[in-house]
């Protein structure tokens, strides 16, 4: 059998991963710079990890919902004290796109209303109700096409206003820092008025935060530069550090039914631990604030370097934006100088590395990235 080629690959196989970076099976060593989309938080094989999977793997690995986990409450409270939203509900699902369909299935529940509205250059998922609120015509396919799904410019108030009159909007959703969009940043007055004409119009504000969320912006939230409270925030990527994690954040004021939402992978015991080992790691090697001191070193020195260029971002959730295309700069930097990095559209070089990223290490990409230009 033959897998279905859907991906475009580099010719390098990883076998051995710590840390910030990666060993290919020619033994090359590289920095790790992209975290396989934002995915890595605290490092490839952390040793806290490593041990609270394995020793849990030991003991049970999987049973579905329908028993008394303890380590989802486990989860829930350190989460909670973490992110400083102790008093929201937790549901775990599997992925980031199950976080964001959960998400508008609840506020469908909740409003008794149809549609969603997201903003241009956002992505939310490839599932059905997340790819059709998805920037992208490429990637929807006609089965997922419908009225209920409206996408707005960002950061032009008036228009989201006018959808909202109509009484027939559920939710308006949208990144806390945009990723795949191309690393942009909601203007805080624009996320701010969206709050409380939310609340006006009776719809719920979800945020979005899959890639921006867990550290990666330098706070633990991205939305939490603004004064901005969500009804419902998505969660996954560095949720699990590799490990398939995705979660919503509820506020305490929606309530649940039974099977009102429901998964039967999501908040399994291994998934659990190693969101809980996460968790850890980043309050005691106080990664959230070292991904900010990190990221600000990096497009401190970026400007300086290249001033000519367009620099976005927030803590280790960076975007360059060059007047060309930027595929051959990403090889060069690749296959020359052992460096992973993103992209975005065609101009623009995402860096999405481990929140443990030190400022030595962030100097080899600059040193490279200098050189070459």
């Amino acid at each position: 059998m033959e897998l279905f080629d859907a991906y475009n690959l580099f010719n390098i196989t990883p076998v051995k991963a710590s840390g910030c970076y990666v060993w290919d099976s020619e033994g090359k060593k590289y920095l790790d710079l992209y975290g396989g989309h934002a995915v890595i938080s605290i490092g490839h094989t952390h040793p806290h990890y490593v041990s609270l999977i394995s020793e849990q793997l030991k003991k049970i690995g999987f049973y579905s919902n329908s028993i008394v986990n303890p380590l989802q409450q486990e989860l829930a409270d350190k989460l909670g004290n973490l992110s400083g939203y102790p008093d929201y509900k937790l549901f775990l699902c599997n992925s980031g796109a199950e976080a964001n369909e959960n998400a508008v299935k609840l506020a469908s529940f909740v409003t008794g209303r149809k549609r969603v509205i997201s903003y241009q250059k956002g992505f939310h998922g490839r599932t059905s109700a997340t790819v059709a609120l998805t920037d992208n015509p490429k990637i929807v396919a006609p089965f997922n096409e419908t009225e209920n799904a409206v996408i707005l410019p960002m950061d032009e108030i008036g228009l989201t206003e006018k959808e909202l009159k109509t009484g027939t909007i559920a939710a308006v959703i949208i990144e806390g820092i945009q990723g795949i969009g191309g690393i942009n940043i909601p203007d805080q007055h624009f996320l701010e008025e969206l709050s409380e004409l939310t609340k006006k119009y009776g719809a719920l504000l979800i945020l979005d935060e899959i890639q921006s969320g867990y550290g990666r912006s330098g706070k633990f939230f991205a939305h939490q530069y603004t004064s901005v409270i969500p009804d419902i925030i998505t969660m996954a990527k560095g949720m699990g550090n590799g490990f398939p994690v995705g979660g919503i954040m509820i506020q305490p004021g929606i309530k649940p039914w039974k099977g009102m939402l429901g998964t039967t992978f999501g908040g399994n015991h291994l998934a659990c631990a190693a969101a809980i080992a996460v968790l850890d790691v980043l309050k005691d090697e106080d990664l959230v604030n070292n991904a900010s001191r990190t990221g600000s070193y990096i497009i401190r020195k970026v400007k300086e370097i290249a001033p000519g260029i367009q620099v976005r971002g927030r803590g280790l959730m960076i975007g360059l934006e060059f007047t060309f295309p930027v595929k051959e700069m990403r090889e060069q930097l690749l296959f020359h100088n052992q460096i992973f990095t993103g992209f975005s559209g065609q101009n623009i070089i995402r860096l999405l590395p481990p929140l443990c990223l030190s400022e030595n290490e962030a100097g080899i990409f600059l040193n490279a990235f200098g050189k070459m230009l």
